[in-house]
C-alpha cells in the first residue's frame, strides 16, 4: 500500500507537467535553476574540505538548523502548497495508521522541495571528502535530516490543523510572511556587515543547535572528524530518537484528526448589502463593490498593501547606508505603479467566478471602470502617504507637486494598462483560498513574458513624468516640479480613459474566449 501511494503521488506529479507545453517547458527552466544552485552549494561544500573541522562542523550545523526550521514553520504559514496527497481525501479507504502515515511521509519526496532538500543535504557530505569514515557518517546524517525535514513540517501542520483550518488565520498568516521575505536583503546584508564578529560565537551556537532536532544530523560527522566517537554514538541515536518520536506522535496525530475532522465556522455575519450599499447602484459600481472585498479579504490582493511599508523602510535602509537622496525619491513611483499593475491579473484572480461577468451580460467598459476605481479607492491613501511623506522625509517640500504629479502618471499607466492587458492575457495564478506563493508548475514563463511587456509599456508611458522629475533633480529649478504636477495628472487620465475603453472594447469581442482561457489555467 506504501508502494501504492508513491505511485499515486508520481502519477499526479507527472500528469501535472502534461497540462500544457508551458507547464513542461516552465519546469524544465525551474528545475534546472534549482540543480544549479544546488550544484553550486555542493561545489561550496567540495571547497569547504580544505577548511578546519571547527568552520566546517559549525557552518554544517547551522545550515541544516535553517533547512529544518524553514520546513517546520513555513508549510504552517504558506497553506495550500500541495494537497495532491491531502490526508482528508483517504477518509473513505480503508487503510492501517502505519500505511498512510507512512505513505503520505515518504510521498514528500516524490515532488521538486522534499527531492532539493535531499539533494542540498547530500552535497553538504562532500565537505567531509578527506575522511571515508566521516564523510559516511555525513550521509547518513543527510539521509536522516531529510527525513526529518518531512516529520517535523507534517508534525507541525498536523498539530495545528485546529488553527490552519481557519481562514482567517490563512490569509493573515500568508500576508504576514512577506515581511521576512522583503527584509531577507537587509538582514543578510547587516549579517556580512558583522561577519567578522558572528565567527567569534558561530562555534557556540552551532555546539547548542548540535543536541536539537534541527542540527544534530549535522553534527554526528563533526564529532566523527574531531575522534568523538562515542559521542557521535550517542547523538545518533538521539537522532534516530528524534525521528522516531517525531513520526509515531504525527502519525497519532493524523488519525485524530482524520476521525474527528474539524470543521470551518463562519467568521461572521453582515446585516444588509454590506460594501454592495456603499457604492452606486450601478453596473460599474456592482463590479467595484466586488473587487474591493477582494481586495479587503483576499490575502492575494491583500498583500500587495503590505509590501509599500516594507519598500519604504528598505529605501529608508539604503538611504542610511548610502545617503543617497535618489534611494528613497524613487521608491514613490515604482510602489504605485505596482499598485496599478497589480489588476493586470483581475480575471486570472477570478478564476471560474469570471463566469458572474460572462453571464450578467455587463458590457466590456463597466468591467473595466469597476476594477480601476477599486484599484484607486486602495490606492488613494497610499498616493497621498507616499506623495507628502517621501518629501517630509527627505527635507525637500518643493518635491511635493513633483510627486503628486509622477505618483498620479505612474499609478494611472498601470491602471490603464493592466486593462487592456487583463482583458486579452491570462495566466495561471494561486486559485481562489490558496497561498499567494503558491505556483502552479510551468506557469512561469508565460507569466514572466505577459508581465515584461506590461512593465515595460507603463515605463514608456511614464518616461516623459520621469523625465520632468529629472529636470527638477538636476536643475533644483522648482519650475519643473510644478509643471509635473498637472503633465502628470493629465497623461495618468488620457492612460486610463484610453485603458478602459480599449480594454472594454476587447472585452465586448472576447467574453466566451477569455472566461475559456481562465478556466484552462486553473
Amino acid at each position: 500500500m506504501v508502494a501504492h501511494l508513491l505511485s499515486l503521488k508520481w502519477n499526479l506529479l507527472v500528469n501535472g507537467f502534461k497540462r500544457s507545453t508551458w507547464q513542461l517547458v516552465g519546469s524544465i527552466i525551474g528545475g534546472l535553476y534549482a540543480l544549479f544552485w544546488v550544484v553550486l552549494l555542493g561545489f561550496g561544500s567540495f571547497e569547504l574540505a580544505d577548511e578546519s573541522v571547527e568552520l566546517r562542523g559549525s557552518i554544517a550545523v547551522l545550515v541544516f538548523s535553517v533547512v529544518l526550521l524553514g520546513w517546520t514553520f513555513i508549510p504552517v504559514l504558506i497553506t495550500g502548497v500541495d494537497l495532491t496527497m491531502d490526508p482528508a481525501r483517504f477518509n473513505t479507504f480503508v487503510l492501517s495508521r502505519r500505511d498512510l502515515s507512512m505513505g503520505l511521509l515518504l510521498s514528500g519526496f516524490v515532488g521538486i522541495p522534499a527531492a532539493l532538500t535531499l539533494l542540498a543535504f547530500l552535497s553538504q557530505t562532500l565537505m567531509w571528502r578527506p575522511e571515508l569514515g566521516t564523510m559516511t557518517a555525513a550521509l547518513l546524517g543527510a539521509l536522516l535530516g531529510a527525513l526529518m525535514s518531512q516529520v517535523l513540517s507534517r508534525l507541525v501542520a498536523t498539530a495545528a490543523l485546529a488553527v490552519t483550518a481557519n481562514r482567517r488565520f490563512r490569509d493573515i498568516s500568508a500576508i504576514l510572511l512577506f515581511i521576512p521575505l522583503m527584509l531577507i536583503g537587509p538582514a543578510m546584508a547587516s549579517l556580512a556587515d558583522g561577519f567578522e564578529r558572528a565567527m567569534e560565537w558561530l562555534p557556540t551556537v552551532a555546539a547548542v543547535l548540535g543536541w536539537t532536532p534541527f542540527g544534530i544530523f549535522a553534527a554526528i560527522p563533526w564529532d566523527v572528524a574531531q575522534g568523538h566517537l562515542w559521542i557521535a554514538l550517542l547523538r545518533l541515536l538521539v537522532a534516530v530518537l528524534y525521528v522516531g518520536l517525531g513520526y509515531a506522535v504525527w502519525s497519532r496525530l493524523l488519525m485524530r484528526s482524520l476521525e474527528n475532522p474539524s470543521e470551518s465556522k463562519a467568521s461572521g455575519s453582515i446585516e444588509g448589502l454590506g460594501i454592495f450599499g456603499k457604492v452606486p447602484a450601478t453596473p460599474w459600481g456592482a463590479v467595484s463593490a466586488r473587487a474591493l472585498i477582494y481586495w479587503l479579504k483576499d490575502p492575494r490582493y491583500a498583500g500587495s498593501l503590505v509590501v509599500v511599508p516594507l519598500m519604504l523602510v528598505l529605501a529608508w535602509i539604503m538611504y542610511n547606508q548610502t545617503e543617497n537622496l535618489h534611494v528613497v525619491l524613487w521608491v514613490a513611483p515604482v510602489v504605485m505603479a505596482l499598485m496599478g499593475f497589480s489588476i493586470s491579473a483581475d480575471v486570472s484572480y477570478d478564476s471560474t467566478a469570471f463566469s458572474l461577468h460572462v453571464l450578467s451580460g455587463i458590457t466590456g467598459r463597466d468591467d473595466r471602470w469597476g476594477r480601476v476605481v477599486a484599484c484607486a479607492a486602495v490606492s488613494a491613501p497610499l498616493y497621498l502617504i507616499l506623495s507628502l511623506g517621501v518629501p517630509f522625509i527627505l527635507g525637500d517640500l518643493a518635491l511635493i507637486p513633483a510627486l503628486l504629479g509622477i505618483n498620479a502618471c505612474a499609478l494611472m499607466a498601470g491602471l490603464g494598462v493592466s486593462s487592456i492587458a487583463s482583458a486579452r492575457y491570462t495566466y495561471a495564478v494561486p486559485l481562489p483560498g490558496e497561498s499567494p506563493f503558491k505556483s502552479h508548475p510551468g506557469s512561469g514563463v508565460r507569466m514572466m513574458v505577459t508581465q515584461l511587456v506590461i512593465m515595460v509599456s507603463m515605463a514608456i508611458l511614464t518616461a516623459p513624468a520621469v523625465a520632468l522629475l529629472i529636470s527638477y533633480l538636476v536643475t533644483n529649478n522648482s519650475l519643473w516640479a510644478w509643471l509635473l504636477l498637472p503633465l502628470g495628472v493629465g497623461l495618468g487620465v488620457l492612460y486610463v480613459w484610453l485603458g478602459v475603453k480599449i480594454g472594454g472594447r476587447w472585452l465586448d469581442k472576447g467574453w466566451p474566449e477569455l472566461m475559456q482561457a481562465t478556466v484552462r489555467n486553473r
